[in-house]
């Protein structure tokens, strides 16, 4: 593996774009410790140790700690996810924005013009909202957060939260295009790992004041492993559709039969799902969370991480958007038409409708069990986890994250070595994307 990552460093191309992602990620850790002004940190920090497990410590993971410490990129990456689903979901139900995603790239540039505009509109709306409910807020010894409230204030953190996130959002897009990997969800992925070293220091404190115990640190590791490799073979894992050709004459050449196979993955939305149902849960539980009437707070807690309440929501949305996604980037239509086109056809099913009815019933139960499965990696952990009371939010949301998105950066990285003639990461063994 040494020699693997010695062989990125052989290839320019590779090289600059590793090293470009990495000088983005670093970029973006850093603007996660640049203050809001107006803020009474200490207050501010005290508030949150309270917030661990609870909706806001799953916002703040997302954020790789910036919520916390009320940074620049406070709202993270969030209000761009939303406005992506919302305008994901626009596309089925306005007709206007439907032709523009069949317009090509032209179509395409204009949606991601649009998702832009959503994006700042949320990140306002989010920004006023933390502005209002920090005025509100106090310190253990009832202090105030923002020790100068008023619209000065509040106008001054809804701008410096909302060029935060309208700057990551360029930051991803820039990975994305010049960098190795979904800047999007490398920024994520950068959120989540990046609090592993505090966890484990809170942990060893806990530890030691004798408020946790060996054997439950244990059994959380070895949780954690277990999801770690479940997500490995599953993500993996493919249902293999198989697809003959017929003999073909063009023009002087006769092209004999031949056989191949098309791939359907048992997750085919990968970590969208868990991402877009946190996103939807988090904008209006967030929100909440500074809102101080006692309905607003009760249903906030029923929306923390653990609660049953929570759970279904989650589950549902998880539901939800594995089959919308995979309706979204996969056509069963399109695909049937195009093997028919080359001369394909699956063996026992007629070409056409049949075979886009045919894949049709198997990619449905194949979204059934990867939603299932998404939805037991994110819940059960979660709930397991919450029950040993541990200082940090590491369920099985950040883990499929963490490693969805490790796989598919390690694929594409892979695939440039391969297609120069180097030897990947493992030998022997190709790491499958899911594109």
């Amino acid at each position: 593996m040494f020699d693997a990552f010695q062989n990125i460093f052989k290839i320019p191309e590779l090289k600059r774009r590793v090293l470009f992602s990495l000088g983005m990620l670093a970029v973006y850790r850093i603007g996660c410790h640049i203050p809001t002004p107006g803020i009474d940190r200490i207050a501010l920090a005290t508030f949150f140790k309270q917030a661990q497990g609870t909706l806001l410590g799953l916002f703040d993971m997302f954020s790789g700690g910036a919520l916390e410490r009320l940074t620049v990129f406070a709202l993270g990456i969030m209000p761009y996810i939303s406005s992506s689903i919302i305008f994901q979901l626009l596309t089925v139900v306005v007709p206007a924005i439907e032709k523009l995603s069949k317009e090509g790239e032209s179509g395409r540039k204009k949606i991601i013009q649009y998702t832009r505009y959503g994006t700042v509109a949320l990140s306002v709306v989010q920004g006023l909202g933390i502005a209002i409910g920090l005025e509100s807020m106090r310190g253990p010894a009832g202090e105030l957060v923002v020790p100068v409230p008023g619209w000065s204030f509040r106008v001054m953190t809804v701008i410096t939260l909302t060029a935060g996130t309208a700057f990551i959002m360029w930051l991803g897009e820039q990975m994305s295009e010049k960098g190795i990997g979904n800047g999007i969800s490398l920024i994520i992925f950068a959120g989540i790992v990046c609090r592993i070293p505090t966890a484990i220091g809170n942990t060893i404190k806990l530890l030691n004041a004798g408020q946790i115990s060996l054997f439950a640190i244990i059994i959380v590791l070895a949780l954690m492993f277990a999801v770690i490799a479940g997500i490995i073979f599953v993500e993996r894992g493919q249902r293999r559709l198989p697809i003959h050709y017929a003999k073909r004459v063009v023009g002087l050449k006769t092209f004999n039969a031949q056989s191949s196979h098309l791939p359907l993955k048992v997750n085919m939305a990968g970590v969208i799902p868990p991402i877009f149902a946190s996103s939807i849960i988090m904008f209006p539980a967030t929100i909440a969370n500074f809102i101080d009437v006692p309905w607003v707070q009760q249903a906030s807690k029923m929306l923390s991480p653990g609660n049953w309440v929570y759970n279904v929501f989650f589950v549902a949305f998880i539901i939800f958007f594995c089959y919308f996604y995979t309706a979204v980037t996969f056509n069963p239509i399109d695909v049937a038409e195009n093997i028919k086109k080359h001369g394909g056809y699956i063996p026992g099913i007629r070409p056409g409708k049949e075979t886009s009815d045919f894949m049709d019933s198997v990619l449905t139960r194949l979204t059934f069990a990867g939603a299932i499965y998404i939805s037991v990696v994110c819940v059960l952990p979660s709930v397991l986890i919450g029950k040993f009371n541990l200082p940090f939010y590491f369920g099985g949301t950040a883990l499929l994250i963490a490693v969805g998105v490790g796989m598919d950066t390690v694929a594409q990285i892979e695939s440039h070595l391969i297609t120069r003639n180097y030897e990947g990461f493992l030998k022997g063994i190709r790491i499958r994307g899911r594109r």
